[in-house]
């Protein structure tokens, strides 16, 4: 699963316990008391008050016509194999994809900028002297899918309803939100405690905006599949649960010239089908059926990009470069289980698996190992730490014991011959199970003293991993590990990860450019970790990783915040939490050739749907117009 933390900054959760005292914002790019048109972290903003529109726009290009693809990434509790529900904004059910692009919010982040923001729904925001306020004027022109206005109340509804009823995701991060007090019919204050890190408004001000007339007659947390009151670009069109689902967009939407918006959203339909096995999908897309697709099955691409629409030119295969943001794609051993508590045993599993021969055989050579959760970006540690993480080191050390090996070369998964069976990894595997107390049984299974075997079920969504995942787990079986993979539907999946029940399961996800407290504490910080709907899978509690956290949520410069990042990198790597596995370096994508766009590509964050259109011409030579 692939999820990006970029269209809603919200992906993210609340800061640690103990903030009072972080700085806020970078005074000389967000003063106080001030109308700003935007927010930056460390660094002013590139585009001035009045903007026409972002660089990467397109406002020249046509629009009509159908994109029609399977997504990428996707949120909270969308799911890309089925959906069952139009509410995103909760934990249960399975919402579709892009339901996220019906909604407003008061900013929009910009693709070509790592942490800047820029006034959208508000058309200015102010913030007090002691920067724990932020008055939000909302636009005039701003109105509903049925023409009635968006007002402050609404604005305070939504905060009010995402912080005690919303997703996890959402309503993590408020906890620091004392009040959304309304003081005009257009103007909003947003009053927090105190203990807001210093870049967190940037992604809580990205929350979407709810209609509260719509939810006064409807039940906020419903699973429901009646289309709620939006007003965003697109809105709920045609669909047939779990089967499609198309967005129409929206002629008359009120924001289309504003230079936040203007551009953008071309697509007069955007289809998502959905399948449950990726050959389904692949095959939909052979017929023209789908017209675009990023392919993340190595074998596939490598053998089977061959079929005659291909050779003949009607589709292009391609690569894009990835964006410049850090990725993760890890394996987690969930630690409620007492049997994955200790180090000794995730370290092992993790040595079970050769990618080396994996890559070979199975990857066609294609992907590149991973070391680091923060993979393809400035945070990840390499060699010794330098000076700046020397000093935090010791900073941390004072009130924390660091891992063994944290002043050594950044760890780095060991290397195997390649042969599929590693006889010295595997002797180190072994060597570690036994050191953990677990010792060889009957019928060949490893067994504690309580007698209990080392059951390991991996949990996967689709029939693909299979082919991927089967051999690790004869190598695990053959270091006596009880190991087996349980294939589930797409929403049984989700229901088990969001409930935390399962062994061991893969995550893929990319980070904010810039990740603030609150995007690393939804997955990495202790708050997260029994909290049902959070991507804490492993129940990751540990002070010290919470403590770096909260150094990240207190830096003042660019500088400190990527040491900080490094530091964690240094940390998560040793106590092997999460597990990095491999890792791409680039975007392989498949389209028919019926589209326009614009080059190059926003380095931040590539929206394919809100970025690309149909070229007329090429349509219709191909018959698609």
């Amino acid at each position: 699963m692939i999820i990006d933390r970029r269209r809603f900054l919200a992906m993210t959760s609340a800061v640690i316990a103990g903030a009072a005292g972080l700085p806020k914002l970078s005074y000389a790019q967000n003063p106080s008391g001030k109308p700003l048109h935007g927010l930056s972290a460390f660094g002013d903003l590139k585009y001035l008050q009045g903007f026409s529109h972002f660089d990467y726009a397109s406002p020249d290009a046509p629009t009509g016509g159908t994109f029609a693809f399977q997504p990428a990434y996707w949120y909270f509790n969308q799911n890309v194999q089925t959906f069952n529900t139009l509410n995103s904004f909760v934990r249960k059910g399975d919402a579709p994809p892009r339901m996220e692009m019906c909604f407003d919010a008061l900013v929009v982040s910009s693709h070509d900028e790592p942490d800047a923001v820029y006034c959208h729904l508000a058309e200015s925001v102010v913030i007090s002297d002691d920067r724990n306020s932020f008055t939000f004027k909302i636009r005039d022109i701003a109105h509903w899918h049925d023409g009635s206005p968006i007002t402050a109340e609404d604005v305070a509804f939504s905060f009010k309803t995402i912080k005690e009823q919303g997703h996890p995701e959402l309503s993590l991060p408020l906890a620091p939100l004392k009040e959304a007090r309304i003081d005009d019919p257009m103007t909003i204050t947003l009053v927090f405690d105190g203990s807001l890190a210093a870049q967190d408004i940037l992604s809580i001000a990205g929350l979407p905006i709810i209609s509260k007339a719509w939810y006064t007659d409807n039940v906020f947390d419903a699973s429901t599949l009646t289309p709620p009151l939006a007003s965003g670009p697109y809105k709920v069109g045609r669909m047939n649960p779990g089967v499609y689902i198309e967005y129409e967009r929206v002629d008359d939407y009120w924001a289309k010239e504003l230079g936040t918006a203007k551009g953008f959203n071309h697509f007069q339909t955007i289809r998502i089908d959905f399948f449950k096995e990726r050959q389904a999908g692949f095959e939909a897309f052979k017929k023209g059926a789908t017209t675009f697709r990023q392919e993340f099955t190595s074998k596939s691409w490598a053998t089977e990009y061959d079929f005659p629409a291909i050779q003949d030119g009607r589709v292009i295969k391609a690569h894009f470069d990835a964006e410049k943001r850090p990725r993760m794609q890890a394996w987690c051993l969930n630690m409620r289980r007492e049997r994955f508590k200790d180090k000794r045993v995730r370290d092992a599993i993790a040595q079970c698996f050769d990618f080396e021969w994996t890559n070979r055989n199975l990857f066609y050579g294609l992907n590149e190992r991973s070391h680091s959760i923060f993979a393809g970006s400035q945070y990840e540690a390499a060699g010794t730490p330098d000076a700046a993480e020397t000093d935090l080191l010791k900073k941390l050390s004072v009130d924390h014991e660091l891992p063994e090996g944290i002043y050594d070369d950044a760890y780095r998964q060991p290397a195997s011959d390649g042969s599929g069976r590693d006889r010295n990894k595997l002797r180190g595997a072994s060597k570690l199970l036994a050191d953990a107390g677990w010792k060889p049984g009957d019928k060949g299974y490893l067994r504690n003293a309580k007698g209990e075997t080392l059951d390991l079920e991996f949990l996967i969504s689709a029939s693909v991993f299979e082919r991927i995942y089967g051999p690790f787990v004869e190598t695990m079986r053959a270091v006596g590990i009880n190991a087996s993979l349980r294939l589930v539907d797409p929403a049984q999946y989700q229901a088990r990860t969001s409930s935390f029940d399962f062994d061991m399961a893969g995550l893929a996800l990319g980070w904010s450019p810039t990740p603030t407290a609150s995007d690393l504490d939804t997955i990495l910080g202790s708050k997260s970790a029994e909290i049902e709907g959070t991507r804490n899978w492993p129940a990751l509690t540990n002070p010290l990783v919470d403590a770096i956290i909260y150094e990240i949520g207190a830096a003042e410069t660019r500088e400190r915040h990527e040491t900080s990042m490094r530091v964690l990198d240094r940390v998560l790597r040793l106590t092997r939490e999460w597990i990095p596995n491999w890792r791409s370096a680039n975007h392989r994508v498949a389209y028919w050739d019926i589209f326009g766009f614009k080059e190059p590509k926003p380095d931040y964050f590539w929206q394919v749907e809100a970025l690309w259109w149909i070229d007329k011409e090429k349509a219709d030579k191909l018959g698609k117009g």
